[in-house]
């Protein structure tokens, strides 16, 4: 299932044209209080989705009935790019526990290819809670789908959902033939992947965007 926050007009397109904006790109911490904001948001609407049980909690006049979560979700995020998006959702559930990916593409420079290189991982137990997990650009699919099967190889997560700015159709499609149940959720949705793999028109490198221009290796 893909939910798209763009359809309807909020203050997610308006915080997305801030995000796509090459001027008020140069604000990095604009930059990521936006990318925060988004996860907020999506992490309340993920909320809707979360199974929830009944309690009974005391009050100074007597006693209410009171819904509350299951099970706490596992958070998850690629870094770097995703901290500011997870971050986000960690404001909202913030009774959750944590997993950190450390992956990056690995770019061939005699051709266009690239390998994704996953070099860090590391995740609380997660057999039977959602998993959610955050990359601010969903392009190929590929370090997402490599992310997501290595945390499933600890452990079977009850729900996968994946929350990201931009998502491009093409990623979306190898997501979903590998996770078919998992539940994607993106600011916005770019129909064009160039052929080194960036969307367009995207946003460019949100983790240096976030974070300051990396060192090429």
């Amino acid at each position: 299932m893909v939910t798209n926050l763009s359809l309807s007009h909020s203050l997610v397109t308006e915080w997305m044209c801030e995000l796509r904006d090459i001027d008020i790109q140069k604000d990095s911490m604009r930059f990521r209080r936006n990318l925060e904001r988004i996860g907020e948001v999506t992490a309340y609407e993920i909320s809707k989705t979360l199974p929830f049980k009944y309690i009974d909690t005391p009050t100074q006049m007597g006693e209410a009935t009171c819904a509350v979560l299951d099970k706490q979700p596992v958070l998850a995020t690629i870094l770097r790019a995703g901290v500011p998006l997870y971050q986000g959702l960690l404001n909202y559930f913030d009774k959750a526990d944590s997993a950190f990916i450390g992956a990056y593409r690995k770019h061939n420079n005699r051709d266009e290819s690239f390998e994704i290189n996953q070099q860090y991982i590391t995740s609380p137990e997660l057999e039977g809670r959602p998993l959610i997990i955050a990359d601010p650009m969903l392009a190929t699919g590929a370090s997402l789908i490599e992310a997501i099967t290595a945390l499933c190889d600890y452990d079977q997560p009850s729900q996968i959902h994946v929350v990201t700015a931009i998502a491009c159709t093409v990623g979306i499609e190898a997501l979903v033939r590998k996770f078919p149940d998992a539940h994607i959720w993106a600011a916005a949705i770019d129909d064009e992947l160039t052929g080194k793999g960036y969307i367009v028109p995207g946003l460019g490198d949100a983790g240096d965007l976030a974070f300051g221009k990396k060192r090429q290796s």
